[in-house]
């Protein structure tokens, strides 16, 4: 199976620039663009929260209209720029969010790879949180499932990566979603958002990343006092291989028109030099 990752799309009302100098609109064009011609050809998307920059009914509008490009299923969580009203009554006749009431949590099971979409925000708040009734919720999923591989996505991570501005706002209770998840040997990863660029980790044998930004990028500056601060990155995408047996490879697919790919060796067989 290959899963794609966007997150942290930021989409604006028409002709509004994301602080005054990113086209959030162009560049997820770019991105969709990018892997509807994806070989092999991509099996499900994911896209991890902060879908619009304020969550407007309008913004919303906009982004569906873009999604609905996509040639792969794709698959919404919200982010601490998203309005779960908003996007639930844009979204409505998407079969998985039909449950969806207080929270936006699902899990999709028609896949090899069950994927569960959980809903760390907190309304008004910059960071995250998984509260009882999601936590709940997401071990009886969980415990229907024990034999499945499966892979959560959120949008907020529960690691620091040492830019300080976005590791204060990660998920705040990361200690207990662990304890959680670790008791289940089927969860193989965690797919996040929100820090707008790509990190990863390992916690207690799970792996958990990040996924980079199709648009603007966090700047990468590791000093304590680091100030919140982005920079226009080459634009990319996680990429997912998933093995018939459950292993799990990321990769970072760069968006854009680059040079190659040149061959590494000739027609007969010898290494070019």
């Amino acid at each position: 199976m290959i899963l794609a990752q966007l997150t942290d799309t930021h989409i604006k009302k028409a002709g509004h620039l994301a602080y005054r100098r990113v086209d959030t609109s162009a560049f997820l064009l770019a991105s969709i663009t990018h892997l509807n011609k994806f070989i092999p050809a991509v099996d499900a998307v994911i896209i991890t929260g902060d879908l619009t920059d304020a969550g407007t009914i309008q913004e919303y509008q906009i982004l569906y209209t873009m999604l609905k490009k996509l040639e792969a299923p794709w698959f919404i969580i919200p982010g601490n720029h998203d309005n779960r009203q908003n996007l639930l009554e844009v979204f409505k006749n998407q079969v998985y969010l039909s449950r969806c009431t207080n929270y936006v949590q699902y899990t999709v099971e028609h896949f090899p790879v069950q994927l569960i979409g959980l809903d760390t925000v907190v309304p008004g708040q910059p960071h995250g949180l998984l509260c009882q009734d999601r936590l709940s919720w997401l071990k009886e999923q969980l415990k229907k499932t024990e034999d499945k591989i499966t892979i959560l996505f959120q949008h907020h991570p529960p690691f620091k990566m040492g830019v300080t501005h976005m590791d204060v706002q990660n998920l705040q209770n990361a200690s207990e979603e662990i304890e959680l998840v670790k008791k289940f040997t089927n969860v193989r990863h965690i797919a996040c958002g929100h820090a707008h660029r790509a990190s990863e980790t390992c916690i207690d044998g799970i792996g958990v990343s990040i996924a980079p930004n199709g648009a603007h990028s966090v700047t990468l500056d590791l000093k304590d006092d680091a100030p919140p601060a982005f920079s226009m990155d080459p634009p990319s995408i996680r990429i997912f291989w998933i093995s018939d047996k459950g292993a799990i490879s990321s990769h970072i697919s760069f968006v854009g028109e680059f040079d190659g790919p040149y061959p590494f060796f000739s027609k007969d067989g010898t290494l070019i030099d």
